[in-house]
Protein backbone atom coordinates (compact mmCIF):
# COMPACT_ATOMS: atom_id res chain seq x y z
CA UNK A 1 0.00 0.00 0.00
CA UNK A 2 0.96 3.51 -0.50
CA UNK A 3 2.56 5.86 1.95
CA UNK A 4 -0.05 8.51 2.73
CA UNK A 5 2.04 11.63 2.11
CA UNK A 6 2.75 10.10 -1.49
CA UNK A 7 0.56 11.53 -4.16
CA UNK A 8 -1.71 9.66 -7.27
CA UNK A 9 -0.73 11.61 -10.46
CA UNK A 10 -3.40 9.41 -12.23
CA UNK A 11 -7.18 9.44 -12.87
CA UNK A 12 -8.99 7.15 -10.62
CA UNK A 13 -11.63 6.18 -13.27
CA UNK A 14 -10.64 7.03 -16.50
CA UNK A 15 -13.00 7.02 -19.36
CA UNK A 16 -13.29 4.67 -22.19
CA UNK A 17 -11.71 6.83 -25.27
CA UNK A 18 -14.19 7.11 -28.46
CA UNK A 19 -11.64 6.41 -30.79
CA UNK A 20 -10.56 2.89 -31.20
CA UNK A 21 -6.66 2.09 -31.83
CA UNK A 22 -6.13 -0.09 -34.60
CA UNK A 23 -4.79 -3.92 -33.53
CA UNK A 24 -1.28 -3.98 -32.44
CA UNK A 25 -0.77 -0.33 -31.39
CA UNK A 26 1.62 0.57 -28.70
CA UNK A 27 1.48 2.98 -25.86
CA UNK A 28 5.54 4.03 -26.48
CA UNK A 29 5.87 6.12 -23.25
CA UNK A 30 4.38 5.10 -19.92
CA UNK A 31 5.93 4.21 -16.25
CA UNK A 32 5.86 2.37 -13.19
CA UNK A 33 6.63 3.42 -10.00
CA UNK A 34 7.35 1.35 -7.06
CA UNK A 35 5.76 -0.44 -5.57
CA UNK A 36 8.43 1.62 -3.32
CA UNK A 37 8.28 -1.43 -0.29
CA UNK A 38 10.20 -3.41 -3.28
CA UNK A 39 11.82 -0.89 -5.28
CA UNK A 40 12.36 2.02 -3.39
CA UNK A 41 13.30 5.45 -4.94
CA UNK A 42 16.53 6.82 -5.38
CA UNK A 43 17.99 9.06 -2.96
CA UNK A 44 18.23 11.80 -5.53
CA UNK A 45 14.67 11.75 -6.14
CA UNK A 46 12.64 15.32 -6.74
CA UNK A 47 9.41 13.49 -6.46
CA UNK A 48 8.37 10.59 -4.18
CA UNK A 49 4.61 9.25 -6.05
CA UNK A 50 2.06 6.95 -5.14
CA UNK A 51 2.46 3.18 -6.58
CA UNK A 52 1.56 2.97 -9.53
CA UNK A 53 2.47 -0.60 -10.55
CA UNK A 54 2.82 -3.33 -13.90
CA UNK A 55 -1.10 -4.72 -12.90
CA UNK A 56 -2.42 -0.80 -13.06
CA UNK A 57 -0.47 -0.04 -16.21
CA UNK A 58 -1.88 -2.96 -17.92
CA UNK A 59 -5.17 -2.91 -17.00
CA UNK A 60 -5.30 0.76 -18.33
CA UNK A 61 -3.58 -0.84 -21.48
CA UNK A 62 -6.23 -3.10 -22.08
CA UNK A 63 -9.27 -0.15 -20.78
CA UNK A 64 -8.00 2.14 -23.78
CA UNK A 65 -7.55 -0.61 -26.44
CA UNK A 66 -3.76 -1.12 -26.83
CA UNK A 67 -2.20 -4.02 -27.22
CA UNK A 68 1.76 -3.27 -25.72
CA UNK A 69 3.66 -0.74 -24.02
CA UNK A 70 7.16 0.98 -23.96
CA UNK A 71 8.08 1.25 -19.84
CA UNK A 72 10.30 4.48 -19.79
CA UNK A 73 12.51 4.55 -16.65
CA UNK A 74 10.90 7.04 -14.05
CA UNK A 75 13.94 9.25 -12.96
CA UNK A 76 12.52 9.05 -9.27
CA UNK A 77 13.89 5.37 -9.13
CA UNK A 78 17.48 7.20 -10.72
CA UNK A 79 19.58 4.26 -12.24
CA UNK A 80 17.91 1.33 -10.48
CA UNK A 81 15.72 -0.08 -13.52
CA UNK A 82 14.59 -2.88 -10.97
CA UNK A 83 11.12 -1.90 -11.03
CA UNK A 84 11.24 -1.37 -15.21
CA UNK A 85 12.92 -4.52 -15.70
CA UNK A 86 10.03 -6.35 -13.16
CA UNK A 87 7.30 -4.78 -14.95
CA UNK A 88 8.26 -5.71 -18.61
CA UNK A 89 8.95 -9.90 -17.16
CA UNK A 90 5.47 -9.59 -16.11
CA UNK A 91 4.10 -8.52 -19.23
CA UNK A 92 4.06 -12.02 -21.22
CA UNK A 93 6.27 -10.04 -24.32
CA UNK A 94 4.06 -6.96 -24.24
CA UNK A 95 6.25 -4.67 -22.82
CA UNK A 96 9.66 -3.21 -23.71
CA UNK A 97 11.59 -0.22 -21.92
CA UNK A 98 13.68 2.46 -21.99
CA UNK A 99 16.83 2.47 -19.04
CA UNK A 100 18.17 5.10 -16.89
CA UNK A 101 21.61 4.42 -16.49
CA UNK A 102 25.10 5.20 -15.03
CA UNK A 103 27.28 6.56 -18.17
CA UNK A 104 30.03 4.26 -16.49
CA UNK A 105 27.74 0.88 -17.15
CA UNK A 106 29.52 -2.25 -17.92
CA UNK A 107 28.83 -3.82 -21.11
CA UNK A 108 27.57 -6.64 -19.25
CA UNK A 109 25.46 -4.98 -17.46
CA UNK A 110 23.86 -3.52 -20.86
CA UNK A 111 23.74 -6.91 -21.87
CA UNK A 112 21.49 -7.95 -18.99
CA UNK A 113 19.38 -5.04 -19.58
CA UNK A 114 18.63 -6.09 -23.11
CA UNK A 115 18.05 -9.03 -21.95
CA UNK A 116 15.57 -8.02 -20.23
CA UNK A 117 14.02 -6.17 -22.08
CA UNK A 118 15.27 -2.64 -22.53
CA UNK A 119 16.18 -1.26 -26.03
CA UNK A 120 17.07 2.26 -24.93
CA UNK A 121 18.64 4.41 -22.89
CA UNK A 122 17.25 7.52 -21.55
CA UNK A 123 18.85 10.89 -21.36
CA UNK A 124 17.35 13.76 -19.17
CA UNK A 125 18.11 17.41 -19.23
CA UNK A 126 15.17 18.94 -17.16
CA UNK A 127 16.74 20.67 -14.38
CA UNK A 128 14.55 20.25 -12.16
CA UNK A 129 14.28 15.94 -12.40
CA UNK A 130 17.84 15.74 -12.49
CA UNK A 131 20.91 17.24 -10.48
CA UNK A 132 23.99 15.72 -13.39
CA UNK A 133 23.75 15.69 -17.13
CA UNK A 134 27.37 15.04 -18.10
CA UNK A 135 27.09 14.90 -22.16
CA UNK A 136 30.69 14.08 -22.60
CA UNK A 137 29.83 11.03 -20.49
CA UNK A 138 26.50 10.08 -21.91
CA UNK A 139 27.97 10.62 -25.51
CA UNK A 140 30.81 8.10 -24.80
CA UNK A 141 27.91 5.58 -23.39
CA UNK A 142 25.88 6.03 -27.04
CA UNK A 143 29.11 4.60 -28.50
CA UNK A 144 28.93 1.80 -26.90
CA UNK A 145 25.40 0.37 -26.19
CA UNK A 146 23.88 -2.83 -27.85
CA UNK A 147 22.88 -3.27 -31.43
CA UNK A 148 19.70 -1.95 -32.58
CA UNK A 149 19.17 0.36 -29.04
CA UNK A 150 18.63 3.95 -29.35
CA UNK A 151 18.66 7.59 -27.07
CA UNK A 152 15.78 8.91 -26.09
CA UNK A 153 16.02 12.43 -25.19
CA UNK A 154 14.31 14.78 -22.41
CA UNK A 155 15.23 19.04 -22.64
CA UNK A 156 12.94 22.19 -22.71
CA UNK A 157 12.58 24.20 -25.82
CA UNK A 158 14.96 26.89 -24.53
CA UNK A 159 17.83 24.24 -24.32
CA UNK A 160 17.87 22.78 -27.78
CA UNK A 161 20.00 25.14 -29.43
CA UNK A 162 22.39 24.99 -26.81
CA UNK A 163 22.27 20.67 -27.31
CA UNK A 164 22.27 20.70 -30.87
CA UNK A 165 26.37 20.06 -30.89
CA UNK A 166 25.74 16.76 -28.48
CA UNK A 167 22.42 15.65 -29.99
CA UNK A 168 24.41 15.72 -33.83
CA UNK A 169 27.35 13.62 -32.02
CA UNK A 170 25.55 10.77 -31.18
CA UNK A 171 26.07 7.83 -33.31
CA UNK A 172 22.59 6.00 -33.25
CA UNK A 173 19.19 6.67 -33.94
CA UNK A 174 17.47 9.58 -31.25
CA UNK A 175 14.03 9.95 -29.85
CA UNK A 176 12.92 13.20 -28.64
CA UNK A 177 10.00 13.16 -25.52
CA UNK A 178 7.26 15.13 -25.87
CA UNK A 179 8.20 17.10 -28.74
CA UNK A 180 11.79 18.99 -26.20
CA UNK A 181 8.31 20.46 -24.94
CA UNK A 182 7.54 23.63 -27.02
CA UNK A 183 5.50 26.23 -26.19
CA UNK A 184 2.32 24.95 -28.24
CA UNK A 185 0.53 27.96 -27.74
CA UNK A 186 3.17 29.79 -30.47
CA UNK A 187 0.98 27.83 -33.34
CA UNK A 188 2.76 25.08 -36.08
CA UNK A 189 5.20 27.91 -36.77
CA UNK A 190 6.21 28.98 -33.91
CA UNK A 191 10.11 29.47 -32.72
CA UNK A 192 10.30 26.69 -30.43
CA UNK A 193 8.43 24.03 -33.52
CA UNK A 194 10.33 25.53 -36.29
CA UNK A 195 13.77 25.01 -34.42
CA UNK A 196 12.49 21.27 -33.66
CA UNK A 197 11.86 20.49 -37.28
CA UNK A 198 14.99 22.28 -37.80
CA UNK A 199 16.38 19.41 -35.54
CA UNK A 200 14.45 16.67 -37.28
CA UNK A 201 15.35 17.96 -41.12
CA UNK A 202 19.17 17.59 -40.04
CA UNK A 203 19.31 13.78 -39.70
CA UNK A 204 16.13 11.51 -40.93
CA UNK A 205 17.15 8.88 -37.50
CA UNK A 206 15.46 11.60 -35.16
CA UNK A 207 12.10 10.57 -33.70
CA UNK A 208 9.40 12.30 -31.98
CA UNK A 209 6.92 11.94 -29.09
CA UNK A 210 3.46 14.06 -29.85
CA UNK A 211 2.73 13.46 -26.65
CA UNK A 212 1.65 15.42 -23.13
CA UNK A 213 -1.54 17.75 -24.29
CA UNK A 214 -1.59 17.89 -20.78
CA UNK A 215 1.58 19.32 -20.19
CA UNK A 216 2.41 21.23 -23.01
CA UNK A 217 -0.92 22.61 -23.67
CA UNK A 218 -2.28 22.86 -19.99
CA UNK A 219 -4.55 25.83 -18.43
CA UNK A 220 -1.69 26.94 -15.90
CA UNK A 221 0.90 27.29 -18.97
CA UNK A 222 -1.36 29.61 -20.36
CA UNK A 223 -2.97 27.26 -22.97
CA UNK A 224 -6.38 26.34 -22.87
CA UNK A 225 -6.38 22.80 -20.99
CA UNK A 226 -8.61 20.08 -21.95
CA UNK A 227 -9.82 19.50 -24.77
CA UNK A 228 -6.06 21.25 -25.72
CA UNK A 229 -6.66 22.90 -28.82
CA UNK A 230 -3.61 24.84 -29.07
CA UNK A 231 -1.73 21.28 -29.04
CA UNK A 232 -3.61 19.97 -31.73
CA UNK A 233 -3.80 22.64 -34.06
CA UNK A 234 0.86 23.02 -33.25
CA UNK A 235 0.96 19.56 -33.53
CA UNK A 236 -0.86 17.89 -36.12
CA UNK A 237 1.14 19.57 -39.00
CA UNK A 238 4.47 17.87 -37.59
CA UNK A 239 3.16 14.35 -37.31
CA UNK A 240 1.90 15.00 -41.15
CA UNK A 241 5.27 16.09 -42.34
CA UNK A 242 7.24 13.45 -40.14
CA UNK A 243 4.90 10.55 -40.09
CA UNK A 244 7.59 7.68 -40.21
CA UNK A 245 9.41 9.54 -37.24
CA UNK A 246 6.25 9.84 -34.71
CA UNK A 247 5.39 7.64 -31.46
CA UNK A 248 2.55 8.02 -29.31
CA UNK A 249 2.07 7.44 -25.61
CA UNK A 250 -0.10 8.08 -22.27
CA UNK A 251 2.51 9.47 -20.75
CA UNK A 252 1.19 7.36 -17.41
CA UNK A 253 1.12 7.40 -14.44
CA UNK A 254 1.67 11.35 -15.49
CA UNK A 255 4.11 12.52 -13.57
CA UNK A 256 4.17 15.62 -11.10
CA UNK A 257 0.68 16.20 -12.76
CA UNK A 258 -1.23 15.65 -8.99
CA UNK A 259 -2.88 19.02 -9.40
CA UNK A 260 -4.19 19.10 -12.37
CA UNK A 261 -4.57 14.90 -13.49
CA UNK A 262 -5.99 14.33 -17.17
CA UNK A 263 -8.44 11.19 -18.10
CA UNK A 264 -6.53 8.83 -20.13
CA UNK A 265 -9.13 8.85 -21.85
CA UNK A 266 -9.48 12.01 -23.21
CA UNK A 267 -5.61 12.05 -24.02
CA UNK A 268 -6.53 8.87 -26.19
CA UNK A 269 -9.04 10.51 -27.97
CA UNK A 270 -6.21 13.32 -29.16
CA UNK A 271 -4.73 10.92 -31.34
CA UNK A 272 -7.41 11.25 -34.35
CA UNK A 273 -6.53 14.92 -34.03
CA UNK A 274 -3.14 15.12 -34.69
CA UNK A 275 -2.91 12.58 -36.97
CA UNK A 276 -6.33 12.36 -38.80
CA UNK A 277 -5.84 9.30 -41.72
CA UNK A 278 -6.13 5.84 -40.40
CA UNK A 279 -2.75 5.71 -42.45
CA UNK A 280 -1.32 8.05 -39.90
CA UNK A 281 -2.25 6.28 -37.21
CA UNK A 282 -0.74 3.06 -37.85
CA UNK A 283 2.16 4.63 -38.32
CA UNK A 284 2.42 6.79 -35.18
CA UNK A 285 0.60 3.88 -33.14
CA UNK A 286 1.94 0.50 -34.88
CA UNK A 287 4.93 0.76 -37.41
CA UNK A 288 7.21 3.07 -35.42
CA UNK A 289 7.08 2.22 -32.36
CA UNK A 290 7.60 -1.73 -33.79
CA UNK A 291 10.44 -1.29 -35.51
CA UNK A 292 12.53 0.30 -32.72
CA UNK A 293 11.31 -1.77 -29.65
CA UNK A 294 10.18 -4.95 -31.42
CA UNK A 295 12.03 -5.55 -34.60
CA UNK A 296 11.65 -8.68 -34.89
CA UNK A 297 8.13 -8.36 -35.44
CA UNK A 298 8.03 -4.89 -37.38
Amino acid sequence: MSSPDRTASWHASPSKPHFVPPPGAVDAHCHVFGPAERFPFSPQAKYHPADAGPEALFALRDHLGFSRNVIVQASCHGTDNSATLDAIARSDGKARGVAVVDPDISGDELAALHAGGMRAVRFNFLKRLVDNAPRDRFLALSRRLPAHWHVVIYFEADILAELRPFIDAIPVPVVIDHLGRPNVSQGPEGADLRALRNLLDSREDIHIKPTCPDRLDAIKAGGGGDPWDAFARAVAPLVADYPDRCLWGTDWPHPNMADEIPDDGHIVDMIPRIAPTAELRQKLLVANPMRLYWPEHA
